[in-house]
């Protein structure tokens, strides 16, 4: 029992003794951890320095072709279309006839006329003769002029008249559609044919208003046809109000088209250049995100401490993005932004100089 006892106390003694060297150590070394991070090289990112340039933003939207100028030919009066001397796809001439409707007795009221006023002429003169050698009043031969004017405008009522049996092409272009038949009534208003004028052609988009901005007239558009063919065209219209409820505004890009070859209504890829603003090119794997979740880019200041800076995305390319928000010399970290934290010091490298 004695023995047990001397046991026990010993292992106390020896127990207080390893916790009292522990302390003692702790007293010694104290600053060592300090010291070692003191002592620790700081975390490398590879930089890159700023630089600002005026960007023209491309946006390309989706749209369709349509000729510059649709000409719908109406029938100037009524009657049956007697001939018809175009089909569609042909070719046609301004002043051209397009069709020929039924005379409608219309050259037989010409002859009237003119007979009538033949008539009123010769009882002109002769009263005017009679009026010169005194043998009538002078006051009537107002009255016989005043027909004589009637007589002329009615001959030119019903040569007008005659001229509307025949439909004459108002301008030059290709025969899209003829809708009628030899034989067919028609009414005063009714569609005759349809024209197109292939040169210039258009091209028409609907832009949303978030990217109306920066589309100015007379802007260069480049327009790529389903087809193929690739076409620099300029913007001639941008519309100052919204298509129903889409909220898009239409702009049209006109462009030459002599040989007609293009048609009207085929898909086309249309891209624009916006204005030219300040922006800096970065790599796209710069950009990430702030501990509060924002999108951007972290810089390197003057002491070597990160820092986030917001940018917005001005231009996308393949492997670059435009952004702004950033002043000309700013360091951006290109590499290791995402193994690093705002405060904390690093030792920057310019870009291809990491090892």
């Amino acid at each position: 029992m004695k023995r047990a006892r001397i046991i026990a106390i010993g292992i106390l003694i020896a127990a207080a003794l390893w916790i009292a060297s522990g302390y003692l150590s702790r007293g010694v070394s104290g600053d060592a951890p300090a010291q070692q991070a003191a002592e620790r090289p700081l975390f490398r990112v590879e930089v890159r320095e700023a630089r600002l340039e005026s960007h023209q933003r491309r946006i390309t939207i989706t749209g369709r072709t349509q000729s510059a100028t649709r000409v719908i030919v109406s029938a100037r009066t009524s009657g049956i279309i007697d001939r018809l001397h175009l089909k569609r796809g042909a070719a046609i001439k301004e002043g051209e006839r397009i069709a020929d409707l039924s005379d409608e007795a219309r050259e037989a009221l010409v002859r009237q006329a003119r007979v009538r006023l033949a008539q009123r002429n010769a009882e002109l003169e002769a009263r005017e003769t009679l009026a010169k050698r005194g043998n009538y009043p002078l006051l009537n031969l107002e009255q016989l002029r005043a027909e004589k004017q009637a007589a002329e405008a009615a001959l030119a009522q019903a040569e007008a008249e005659l001229s509307r049996a025949s439909i004459l092409a108002p301008v030059s272009g290709i025969v899209n559609d003829v809708p009628v038949e030899v034989g067919q009534a028609v009414a005063y208003g009714g569609v005759i044919a349809e024209i197109l004028v292939p040169d210039p052609m258009q091209a028409l988009i609907d832009l949303p208003e978030r990217r109306l901005a920066g589309v100015q007239l007379g802007g260069e558009a480049e327009v790529r046809l389903v087809t193929g063919e690739k076409i620099i065209g300029k913007i001639t219209f941008i519309a100052r109000r919204p298509t129903g409820a889409t909220r898009t505004y239409r702009v049209d890009i006109s462009f030459a088209n002599p040989d007609g070859k293009i048609a009207d209504g085929i898909a086309a890829e249309v891209s624009l250049r916006l204005a030219a603003e300040p922006a800096a090119r970065i790599p796209r794997s710069a950009l990430t995100f702030s501990t509060e979740g924002k999108l951007g880019l972290r810089i390197v200041d003057a002491e070597k401490i990160v820092r986030f800076l917001p940018v917005g995305i001005v231009d996308d390319e393949e492997s670059h993005l435009w952004v702004n928000g950033l002043s000309a010399g700013q360091t951006i970290i290109t590499r290791g932004q995402d193994f690093i934290r705002e405060g904390q010091k690093v030792e920057p490298v310019p870009a291809g100089n990491a090892s």
